[in-house]
């Protein structure tokens, strides 16, 4: 019947329905609220956050007349909205005192769950929001993943019921413990996105030259100008492309920074080949990887080569890849994203994947890695989204845009020096990033802990002269009782 442990002395077993006031859903205009841009908001699931507070992005609204003929819905403050369906059921927020708007309502993929005036409406959603409250959303979750739970939630969910004074006593220790955490979990996602700058940092200075300024210096009389390396990959080009290769345009440097001495403002273009087409002769039966968007990670480098198919079952309509290309998310927010990655253990080489890929194959004389970290410095990815095209929700980054990029090449020798110096202060940044991870993860952790000891009755001491929770049950049935004989008095009236 219950997923908790036997309640302590004074405590009882309470049946969701039985402290709930109301336990409803909500509603939107037929055709949705989508091209609806003002009146009262309409919450749904994706503005509640998993720490149960809300996220106000993207506000949808219902017409004002359709609100005031709502019956069902309506917000106030102390509620506790539950997500009712979907792959993020059972996301529990409260509508605390600091809740932005007079008027709202939820929509017909969300649950309000209002107690009744004796029951601490935190004490509740602190139930809910618990590994008990959402071991009941798992037990009552019925269909697909698509399902969700329905109103016979409140019927088949048990909360362990303590005295009231109890209750606002496991409250206010709960928000002690967990102002303090929270105060220590910001500090750690402060020190993570000052990690994701100094990422961005390191590969600033690296293509301004500055983290092997003095590796120059020791090396100054050993090295050829960038210039001499540009014209031996343009013959090389010329060779192999013949009547097809095209200069491309100069580049305009009067607003580009002086680069340091040796290197040279190229065109991506010229020292790779933008979305290759051709591809060796396949056999139909061979295995090869395959690569959905889905399977890249934002801004690691990282992918998934778990799919492998036959050549044959999506030789059409997907794009091409080679051990060695470097492919870039052109859509967005992929892109901006940073969906990036160097493709290496293709299965036979070879791959297939979104067609939301542009591929990026480099000279030999250049190292992949450098043109990687070059695309993924978050500066080029804002001027790629400056240059997007289409229409809203449809924005590409044309080929062109990377075929024209500028880049700054370096000295041959030092283009594998700057490679070693990124990594090796990105090898540091990734051990402290794991240690804050890891420092997060534990804070969740010990958030479930105390939740956990609050509802089997071990986070504070039970006081022997508190009215016993039972009566205050029994309270509760009385004056709901009460109410439902009142309202069928009236009705009996009408």
């Amino acid at each position: 019947m219950s997923c908790m442990k036997p309640v302590p002395k004074n405590w009882v077993l309470a049946r969701l329905s039985e402290i709930l006031e109301t336990f409803e859903s909500g509603g939107r205009p037929k055709g949705g609220a989508k091209h609806i841009k003002s009146g009262v908001p309409s919450i749904g699931g994706e503005h509640l956050t998993s720490e149960g507070k809300f996220n106000f992005d993207e506000i949808k609204y219902v017409p004002i007349e359709f609100f005031n003929e709502m019956t069902k819905g309506k917000i106030k403050k102390g509620d506790i909205l539950i997500v009712k369906d979907g792959a993020t059921t059972g996301k529990t927020a409260i509508v605390r005192s600091d809740f932005p708007y007079e008027k709202a309502a939820i929509n017909e993929h969300v649950f309000i769950a209002r107690p009744v005036q004796c029951i601490n409406n935190f004490y509740l959603f602190y139930y809910l929001y618990s590994p008990y409250g959402q071991d009941y959303v798992k037990k009552n979750f019925k269909g697909t993943a698509q399902g969700g739970i329905n109103l016979t939630f409140a019927n088949n969910s048990y909360i362990p019921l303590p005295p009231l004074a109890e209750q606002h006593r496991i409250v206010a220790k709960i928000e002690e413990l967990f102002t303090k955490l929270d105060a220590g979990v910001e500090a750690l996602k402060k020190a993570k996105e000052q990690i994701k700058r100094y990422r961005q940092s390191v590969l600033k200075y690296a293509f301004e030259g500055k983290l092997t300024e003095e590796w120059r210096k020791e090396n100054k009389d050993k090295l050829e100008p960038a210039s001499v390396l540009i014209e031996k990959i343009k013959a090389e080009r010329k060779q192999k492309l013949g009547k097809k290769y095209k200069e491309l345009p100069p580049i305009d440097t009067s607003e580009l920074p002086e680069p340091p001495e040796g290197w040279i403002w190229v065109r991506l273009g010229e020292i790779s080949e933008i979305n290759p087409k051709n591809i060796d002769k396949i056999d139909d039966n061979l295995e090869i990887s395959f690569l959905p968007m889905k399977g890249v990670e934002e801004l690691t480098g990282k992918y998934d080569l778990s799919i492998i198919k036959k050549y044959k079952e999506v030789k059409k309509g997907y794009t091409p890849f080679k051990n060695g290309d470097i492919i870039f998310a052109k859509i967005t927010p992929c892109m901006e994203n940073g969906k990036i990655a160097i493709l290496e253990n293709l299965k036979n080489g070879i791959g297939l994947g979104s067609t939301e890929f542009h591929v990026i194959r480099l000279s030999a004389w250049i190292p992949n890695k450098l043109c990687f970290y070059y695309l993924l410095q978050e500066d080029f990815r804002k001027e790629a989204q400056r240059k997007m095209k289409g229409t809203a929700g449809q924005l590409r980054v044309p080929a062109n845009f990377l075929i024209e990029a500028v880049f700054p090449l370096p000295l041959l020798p030092e283009q594998q020096q700057i490679v070693s110096e990124i990594e090796r202060r990105f090898a540091v940044a990734d051990a402290v990033e794991k240690v804050i991870d890891n420092s997060l993860k534990q804070a969740e952790r010990l958030r479930q802990s105390i939740l956990k000891k609050a509802f089997e009755g071990k986070l504070v001491p039970q006081d022997p002269n508190d009215e016993p929770a039972s009566e205050l049950l029994k309270r509760i049935k009385e004056s709901k009782e009460n109410m439902q004989s009142q309202k069928s008095k009236n009705k009996g009236k009408k």
